[in-house]
């Protein structure tokens, strides 16, 4: 137990300091990068959003969000979404959606707006599929379904869509919500770097709109730019830091690139091994919300695994 929780707690805490470090050059392309800060490497703030220094955004807060509302539910909740669509539990995360919405992040997506606003006005736990859904927005918050549902593989489908169509509604969203959650998976049981790339080439065999080899250079928000840059990123670099770094300074959507390759890098070494300078400058609230929901989503697991 004690390995398990150093990999879950590396992954919440990798996804919150790659969104830092991301967030800065978040919109920027690489050559603009470059001529700013030679190589972005340092969690600074600043950025298109004026952020704070260690300051997270939606990726990290939206997260918590959807946290928070598994812990509510509770493992009742959780075990009766285990046999069956809960619309209980669904509704409990549309409505702590709206909660985060109304008290006015430092940023949303146009997708997740949308998808918040139509579930506070009509009360729909999903809309009808919308190509223009395709972006990365139900993907970069799902690590707490992955954590709450780490033992029960039909659970972790069930509820990883459900809490994407609140948003996104498309088949290239959903497929990168599952197809990362898998690998988020297998790195917590201590998958090694041969496995995980072996992984991501019979995922992207199957998934041939997601390959990354070669890499096109794209890191959009757009679902399938995101997804080859996080694999691209996660599967050249063993290190979590060069893995990181290499990633954001991409640029364009680099807080969510950011913090899906922290997250999977940081499930890789364990808390213990993540940098400890950006560590230290994440905002102490931050790591204090992500270490308490890391034991308490563990705990939701636990409890679905030893389920009658």
């Amino acid at each position: 137990m004690r390995e398990l929780f150093d990999k879950v707690l590396g992954a919440y805490l990798g996804l919150a300091i790659g969104d830092a470090l991301g967030a800065t050059v978040e919109f920027m392309r690489p050559r603009e990068i470059e001529a700013r800060y030679g190589v972005h490497r340092e969690i600074v703030g600043g950025g298109w959003l004026k952020l704070a220094r260690g300051q997270v955004t939606d990726d990290t807060t939206m997260s918590l969000a959807l946290g928070s509302a598994l812990l509510q539910g509770g493992a009742t909740a959780l075990q009766g979404f285990a046999t069956q669509l809960d619309t209980t539990l669904v509704r409990g995360i549309g409505q702590a959606f709206v909660q985060w919405l109304q008290a006015r992040p430092v940023d949303c997506g146009n997708t997740c707006r949308r998808g918040i606003q139509r579930f506070l006005l009509e009360g729909t736990l999903a809309g009808p599929y919308n190509p223009g859904d395709a972006g990365n927005g139900a993907l970069m918050r799902n690590l707490p379904v992955v954590l709450a549902t780490l033992h029960d593989e039909a659970s972790f489908e069930r509820l990883s869509l459900a809490q994407a169509h609140l948003t996104h509604h498309h088949p290239l969203s959903d497929a990168a919500t599952l197809g990362l959650g898998r690998l988020l998976r297998l790195l917590l049981r201590g998958a090694g770097q041969a496995e995980c790339q072996r992984w991501a080439e019979a995922w992207t065999t199957q998934h041939p709109a997601f390959g990354f080899t070669p890499y096109r250079g794209r890191a959009t928000a757009y679902v399938v730019d995101t997804v080859q840059t996080v694999l691209h990123g996660f599967t050249r670099h063993e290190d979590f830091e060069a893995a990181l770094v290499a990633t954001v300074n991409q640029g364009d959507d680099a807080d969510t690139t950011g913090a899906l390759v922290g997250m999977l890098a940081g499930a890789r070494c364990g808390a213990g091994r993540l940098p400890q300078r950006w560590l230290h400058r994440l905002q102490p609230a931050t790591v204090q919300a992500i270490t308490d929901q890391t034991s308490g989503l563990l705990a939701l697991a636990s409890c679905l695994q030893d389920r009658p």
